[in-house]
C-alpha cells in the first residue's frame, strides 16, 4: 500500500521540483571597465618613472561576489542575482592601473603585486572605505590613498577622496555603469597627484 502511494507521488513530487527549478532567476555577473580613451601621444622622456598600484584594501563587507547597496537604516542588502564577475578588489586594482596607465602616459604603472616585473619607483597605496549605492539615491567612493617613495620609503602625497553622485539609474547594470563612473574620477584624483611629483 505504502509503496503505491510512493509510486504516485513520486511524478508529483518530480515535477514541483522542476517547476522549482525553472522558476529560479537566472544570475547576472557584471566588471568595472577601464577608461576606453586610448593614451595621448607625447614626446619621449629619457626615464620613464615605474609606479605600482597597491596594495588595495576595502571593508570585508564589499569582498564579496554580490553586489552591496546600503541601507538608510544602515544595513546591507546583498544582491544574490547581481554579482562581480571577478573579486572586486582584484578589478578595482585592475581598473586603477589601466585607468592610470591611460591618464599617465609618460610612466609605466604596474598592479600589486608587481614583483614579477621589479622594483618600482613609486607605490599608490589605496584604502577604499566605500563603494557603493544607496537605493534611489546616490553612488559612493570615499578613499584614503598615499603616494610613496619606494627607494626612501618616505611620504611623498597623501589625500582622503570623497565622490558623490545622484544615482539616476537604480538599476544593477545602471548602479555598476554608475560606480565605474566615480572610479574613473577617483582614478583623475590620483592622476593629479602623481602629476605634483616629479
Amino acid at each position: 500500500m505504502l509503496n503505491k502511494i510512493s509510486k504516485r507521488l513520486m511524478p508529483l513530487l518530480i515535477s514541483i521540483l522542476l517547476s522549482a527549478c525553472l522558476s529560479t532567476p537566472s544570475t547576472n555577473f557584471y566588471v568595472l571597465e577601464p577608461l576606453s580613451k586610448p593614451p595621448a601621444s607625447s614626446a619621449e622622456v629619457e626615464k620613464k618613472r615605474l609606479i605600482g598600484i597597491g596594495p588595495v584594501s576595502m571593508p570585508a563587507f564589499l569582498e564579496r561576489k554580490q553586489i552591496v547597496t546600503r541601507m538608510p537604516d544602515h544595513s546591507i542588502q546583498i544582491a544574490e542575482f547581481h554579482q562581480w564577475a571577478a573579486p572586486l578588489k582584484a578589478n578595482i586594482t585592475q581598473v586603477l592601473t589601466h585607468n592610470l596607465a591611460t591618464l599617465q602616459p609618460n610612466d609605466i604603472i604596474r598592479a600589486y603585486p608587481w614583483i614579477a616585473y621589479g622594483a618600482v619607483d613609486y607605490r599608490i597605496i589605496v584604502d577604499i572605505i566605500r563603494f557603493d549605492t544607496t537605493p534611489e539615491q546616490t553612488v559612493n567612493l570615499e578613499a584614503n590613498w598615499a603616494i610613496m617613495d619606494e627607494k626612501t620609503h618616505t611620504l611623498l602625497n597623501n589625500g582622503h577622496s570623497k565622490i558623490e553622485h545622484t544615482l539616476d539609474d537604480p538599476s544593477y547594470p545602471g548602479t555598476v555603469k554608475a560606480l565605474n563612473k566615480i572610479l574613473s574620477e577617483f582614478s583623475q584624483e590620483l592622476s593629479l597627484a602623481l602629476g605634483k611629483i616629479k
